[in-house]
């Protein structure tokens, strides 16, 4: 399958936007991790900002980014939302309500715990009444997405924006589920290349291709091997180096059980 890329979004430790994040990593600029501020999406109206939970600010803010990349209206981009674990911090309240003895659990709080709430916010804040789906395949969760995604564009010719994030859990979740620092990351897909076109992405299963891709710097290799999102870190640095690469480039990336998913990502 084949597919264009218009637009990306990245949020991470010490990767605040793809613009700020792209020469760290092609190699140009030393990696520095810093904390990842979520701040509420401008986009979200005051009720719904109000409510929203990080893993919503971490989908709003790397969506709006490719989005603005792209140059796109998102009303009218379908949508793949994907995560190993939806918003652990609700998940954690849920649980520690059910486990003392007032057990009410606020609407707020149900409604913030469906996997597909993300995509509810985004629907609400954008105006989108586009196809949407929300998957998760646990540390596979951007793999699955990103074939989905791939499905999409390849089989029904849609623009579509795959929109991927995971955050920590809290204790004591995290001591069974760790996840190492929220990272979310989001592309905009087309089938044909455009004006806006910066890459090329063919992707193929495989029953072999190697050992997946891993990242050359060790902190950014902790991040990717800390947060299933983060498995698209040697991706993103594939895009990164692009425009100074004329031949493709092949990502392998994790599809167990024992399976290969093989990227190549090269100029448009």
């Amino acid at each position: 399958m084949r597919a264009f890329i218009e637009g990306v979004g990245l949020l991470g430790p010490g990767l605040a936007g793809w613009k700020e994040s792209r020469p760290v990593l092609a190699g140009l600029l030393p990696y520095r991790p810093a904390p990842a501020p979520l701040p509420p999406s401008p986009l979200l109206p005051p009720a719904e900002r109000r409510r929203s939970v990080p893993t919503v600010k971490l989908a709003m803010a790397v969506g709006a980014e490719a989005m603005a990349q792209a140059d796109r209206d998102p009303a009218g981009v379908a949508t793949v939302f994907t995560s190993s674990s939806g918003d652990p911090d609700t998940l954690h309240q849920i649980l520690e309500t059910l486990a003392s003895e007032d057990r009410g659990i606020s609407p707020t709080r149900f409604h913030n715990s469906v996997h597909n709430a993300p995509a509810g916010y985004w629907s609400i804040a954008t105006r989108s009444h586009a196809p949407s789906t929300s998957l998760s395949s646990h540390d596979e969760s951007f793999q699955a997405g990103l074939l989905e995604a791939m499905a999409e564009v390849a089989a029904e010719g849609w623009t579509v924006g795959l929109i991927a994030y995971d955050l920590p859990y809290p204790e004591p979740l995290h001591a069974v589920r760790p996840i190492a620092a929220p990272f979310g990351m989001a592309l905009v897909l087309t089938p044909e290349p455009t004006g806006r076109s910066f890459a090329r992405l063919d992707i193929a299963l495989s029953d072999g291709g190697g050992p997946p891709s891993r990242m050359a710097d060790d902190a950014l290799e902790a991040l990717r091997a800390g947060n299933p999102t983060a498995r698209a870190l040697p991706l993103l640095a594939a895009l990164a180096r692009v425009p100074a690469r004329g031949a493709g480039e092949t990502v392998v990336l994790d599809l167990p059980p024992g399976g290969r998913l093989l990227v190549t990502v090269g100029a448009p």
